[in-house]
């Protein structure tokens, strides 16, 4: 079962592999990487070759909850938005992360970082920043600008990264993301479109020694896990989805 989908109106699991050169995009290396994931995920259908030059196989959106696959110039990306639980999420990304290396012709010694993400999306139709401001609070010192007469925050996107080891190759980054522009606040015209909340846990990958993708997914998402229920869901999730309820 998906723990987090009743806190939020879409969730997340995705992953970023980064690497230092640049990947084969030869047409039959792509449609070959292309093609084992679709063997074992069939619903995998809808293939696109975008203008950034970035390949995409995902399936149908319109159901509410699809996997996808993408391949860029220097990294290749999974994820699950709105997995039925985190087991699905987890086998996902574990069989694209097991036959990349083969199919792409790519090496441990390539990988610049691997990034395990967890997405949280609320959708309003209103000022983001406002409500991101008003959900999780300012530095007391600043409380006193946005309570001057006539001003309106039209940007407020908090970001906080933190070291999970001594040598800092294991991090964690919180960022919060609006969708809100000044034209909008002015009209006050807002079309429904989401605030997201991404907590990603990065792995820079050198002195990894014998450390497999898997494993260090494995660690990642555990990791990831446990600090978004420690932290994230009561300091930040829970607050914003109520200040969106008290809204609407």
């Amino acid at each position: 079962m998906n723990p987090y989908g009743s806190l939020c109106d879409d969730f997340g699991v995705y992953v970023y592999v980064n690497t230092k050169m640049e990947l084969c995009n030869k047409r039959e290396t792509v449609l070959h990487f292309f093609d084992s994931l679709q063997k074992t995920f069939p619903q995998m259908t809808d293939f696109e070759h975008r203008e950034t030059g970035e390949f995409v196989l995902e399936e149908d959106r319109e159901q509410g909850n699809y996997r996808w696959v993408s391949l860029e110039t220097k990294r290749f990306c999974s994820g699950y938005v709105n997995p039925p639980g985190l087991e699905a999420a987890d086998a996902h990304h574990e069989r694209v992360l097991e036959v990349a290396p083969f199919h792409l012709d790519f090496s441990p010694l390539d990988c610049e970082a691997l990034d395990v993400l967890f997405a949280f999306d609320f959708t309003y139709s209103g000022n983001h920043d406002e409500v991101v401001a008003e959900a999780l609070g300012l530095n007391t010192t600043l409380e006193s600008l946005i309570q001057m007469p006539g001003t309106r925050v039209i940007n407020y996107e908090p970001a906080l990264m933190l070291s999970l080891d001594e040598p800092c190759r294991l991090q964690c980054r919180l960022n919060v993301e609006t969708r809100t522009n000044a034209f909008q606040i002015r009209t006050g015209q807002f079309p429904e479109a989401p605030i997201s909340v991404y907590f990603t846990i990065r792995q820079y990958w050198g002195r990894q020694g014998s450390r497999t993708f898997g494993d260090s997914y494995k660690n990642q998402r555990k990791t990831c896990q446990e600090l978004v229920d420690n932290h994230i869901i009561p300091a930040v999730i829970q607050p914003l989805a109520q200040t969106i309820a008290n809204k609407q």
